[in-house]
Parts: structure tokens; sequence; C-alpha cells
């Protein structure tokens, strides 16, 4: 098993360094048995199994030869609890018809627990920041919109 994180605050670190491994086994060690995650789609797997056959799979395909760079971290704590934000980029990821994409950038919040050995994950959202938008409307198609222009 993988070693949890020390601090709340390592979660991002472990998770890119997951990530760029390939290693979905390892990134879903960082999870409880019943984790939650969201991904930036709506995407909501419900335990630690599911976390990890969907991030193999991500990783084995369009995101095989991506790169996952940590950025800024904020780090609340609520005692043997912590809600810990952080920017990530991500280039490298392939198109459906395999040419690679843009970069994007998301923010990933983790809620995690703290136990004996270190920090675990019991529910995670991953966000795509979009530039120049305040949220989404549906006209047909699922678009960004900004209502202050």
């Amino acid at each position: 098993m993988t070693d949890l994180p020390r601090r709340p605050e390592d979660i991002p670190a472990a998770f890119a360094a997951a990530w760029m491994a390939r290693d979905a086994t390892g990134l879903a060690t960082l999870f409880a048995e019943d984790a939650d995650f969201v991904n930036v789609v709506g995407l909501w797997w419900h335990d630690r199994p599911a976390i990890e056959r969907a991030h193999a799979y991500g990783l084995a395909t369009f995101f095989a030869e991506s790169t996952l760079i940590p950025g800024v971290i904020r780090c609340r704590l609520l005692g043997d609890v912590a809600v810990v934000s952080c920017r990530f980029t991500l280039t490298g990821q392939r198109l459906p018809d395999g040419a690679v994409a843009g970069a994007r950038r998301t923010i990933l919040t983790f809620v995690a627990r703290a136990l004996g050995q270190g920090w675990q994950v019991v529910a995670a959202q991953n966000t795509d920041v979009v530039e120049g938008a305040e949220t989404h409307v549906n006209a047909g198609v699922l678009r960004p919109a900004d209502y202050r222009r």
C-alpha cells in the first residue's frame, strides 16, 4: 500500500506523483474505501475500486502522456478533517482523434481525515477553470457564459 501523506497539504503532490507514474492503484490508495470522487464532467465514483478503475482507464488512454502539475494549495484544518484545494495544470491530454489537446487548468478539492499513519481522502471534486466565464448555460449545448458583458 502506498504511504498516506503525512500532512493534508501533501495530498496534491501525492496525487500528482501517482498520476505521473500512471499508478492508478497508488492514486486510489490515497482514498478511503468508501470515498467519493466527482470528475470535471460530473461523473461520480462512489468507492476506491471505482476511483481506481476510472483513473486506470484514463491514465492508460487519453491521459497516457499527460503531465499534471500542482500549483497553489489552500488547506483548511477542521480538527481531524481538512479541506485541501489545489490548482492543477494538465497538459498532454489526447483528443479523440489522437491529437494533443491544449492545456487545462483545474481546481481539485479534497476532503481528508487524519488517521494514525497519515491523511486519507474521503471525497474529491475536480472543476475545470474556464477563463472569462461565471457559469454554464444550456442552450441546446452546455457552454460557459459570462453575464457581466
